[in-house]
């Protein structure tokens, strides 16, 4: 059965059995900073990389702001084209729709195109519930789907596995699913991908049916655009008789032109690449050529939700390059299973509580606090998302979800400090209270930071819920009244 994130925990206590993995930390320094590194280098090669970002953004907003629009225009033009257009509200109505595609087409498996929106809806899952078996192909999808496990990164969704742990999946996996690994099968990147490519070859050949997402959709003429590195996308769009594409609402540029910008936008902040090796682009059917019959899905499932939250609709701008992940210091540490969605890392923090809205679940409510706010997504994305900003204003609509029920410690700990800091009297009572505790406190020791400030050591419970993983800045020796009373005004 493959793994879903279906009843996974907060993001604290899913973050700590993840840095307790010392082989997962170092899998994810390795290749975060590889990909970055290589990013770098591409990006630092464009001198208008900065007007080219402040283009993306202003195109997304665009799109945003007339989003009604632009969908009937993109309808009309895949009509025009042949193509059938569905719409969905939600996942379950998305993976109906492609349930029945596949049964009136008497189809038991399809191939699949790396597809966020597909991992989003569960759709593997809701075909499997149809007898429909659902064959990823792109290399890392492939190293989930046969190692029953989930993705943890928007680019590379095996990122948290190293080489020989992708061997030991193959050869243990492969032969259950269809053409096995060779017998003496390496943990050599050329060896393992030349063992994928023989057991999906097998799969592109003899499917009839293949499902998509879509990177981009052009609306003037109707394109769909999906941009790869293996190649396993073409095969899928080229080979079989029907093709579904599930595309979010969001994935609209208006003209040709516009899809300029991204393709040169896309490659550089994913992949660290001047240009994708595959550009494949499509417009409904051609007699002759590829897919005879060709289904476009628009998938709402939350956009519309997030479009409605004027601070938070920014992430809609989302391009799923993944730049943000690659340079968090957060997903470094604990990587994307943590997060507990395909969407991880800081987009995931802020995408996954646009879309299913706050006060819903306990782990889509701590995401938000998943960061800490040093702002390097910011400087990394495209299209110029103010992820920082959008995870405050979700702390605070957490917050106010929760304002009904009843009060957490910590707006107890916030009250109580309101109404010391109210009256002049309370507040003089509580610093002669800490000058007592100042003099408990210099019993578990003092350490000395950088710039001459100083902190208290491990304090006991509950004071350790702070200390074990900060520092706790040492009060004080005296208040600032006790100084101005003793004439230090002078």
């Amino acid at each position: 059965m493959t793994a879903t994130f279906v009843g996974m925990p907060a993001f604290p206590e899913a973050a700590r059995g993840a840095l307790a993995d010392s082989q997962l930390r170092r899998n994810l320094a390795h290749a975060t900073g590889t990909i970055r590194a290589k990013r770098a280098a591409v990006v630092g090669e464009v001198d208008e990389w900065e007007e080219l970002r402040l283009a993306g953004e202003a195109i997304k907003d665009n799109v945003l702001h007339r989003l009604d629009e632009h969908l009937l225009t993109l309808e009309t033009a895949l009509q025009e084209r042949g193509a059938v257009v569905h719409w969905a509200r939600d996942a379950a109505e998305a993976c109906e729709i492609v349930a029945k595609i596949a049964k009136r087409h008497e189809v038991d498996e399809v191939v699949k195109v790396k597809s966020m929106a597909t991992q989003e809806i569960g759709l593997n899952e809701a075909l499997a519930e149809h007898g429909v078996t659902a064959w990823e192909t792109d290399l890392a999808e492939l190293i989930v789907q046969l190692g029953d496990d989930l993705p943890s990164h928007i680019l590379v969704p095996a990122i948290h596995r190293n080489r020989a742990e992708i061997r030991e999946i193959f050869r243990a996996k492969m032969a259950a699913a269809g053409r096995p690994a060779p017998e003496n099968l390496s943990d050599e990147p050329a060896e393992l991908a030349g063992a994928a490519r023989l057991h999906l070859r097998e799969k592109f050949l003899r499917a009839r049916m293949a499902i998509s997402g879509a990177n981009f959709a052009v609306a003037e003429s109707g394109t769909l655009v999906v941009v790869e590195s293996e190649g396993n996308g073409r095969m899928c769009l080229t080979l079989p008789e029907v093709l579904v594409s599930v595309v979010g609402i969001e994935k609209i540029v208006p003209t040709w032109a516009d899809l300029d910008v991204f393709l040169q936008l896309l490659p550089r902040s994913s992949t660290g690449e001047r240009m994708n090796p595959y550009t494949s682009t499509w417009s409904g059917s051609t007699p002759g050529d590829g897919p005879q019959e060709t289904h476009v899905v628009l998938l709402d499932n939350g956009r519309t939700r997030a479009l409605a939250d004027e601070v938070g609709r920014q992430a809609l701008r989302c391009i799923r390059c993944s730049a943000c992940l690659n340079v968090c210091p957060v997903y470094e540490r604990t990587g994307g299973h943590a997060y507990g969605s395909v969407y991880p890392g800081p987009i995931g923090a802020i995408l996954n509580p646009l879309l299913k809205g706050v006060g819903v679940d306990e782990q889509t409510d701590s995401l938000p606090y998943a960061s800490s706010l040093c702002g390097a997504c910011f400087d990394a994305c495209p299209v110029r998302i103010d992820i920082p900003e959008v995870l405050v204003h979700l702390r605070s609509k957490v917050v106010d979800a929760h304002r009904a029920g009843p009060p957490k410690p910590e707006a107890l700990a916030m009250k109580s400090a309101s109404w010391m800091f109210a009256d002049a009297r309370r507040l003089s009572f509580a610093e002669r209270g800490l000058g007592v505790a100042n003099k408990v406190l210099t019993r578990f020791g003092r350490r000395v930071l950088p710039g001459g400030r100083r902190a208290l050591g491990r304090l006991p419970w509950p004071g350790s819920l702070w200390t074990n993983a900060r520092d706790m800045p040492a009060p004080p020796v005296e208040s600032f009244r006790a100084w101005w009373r003793k004439g230090g005004r002078k």
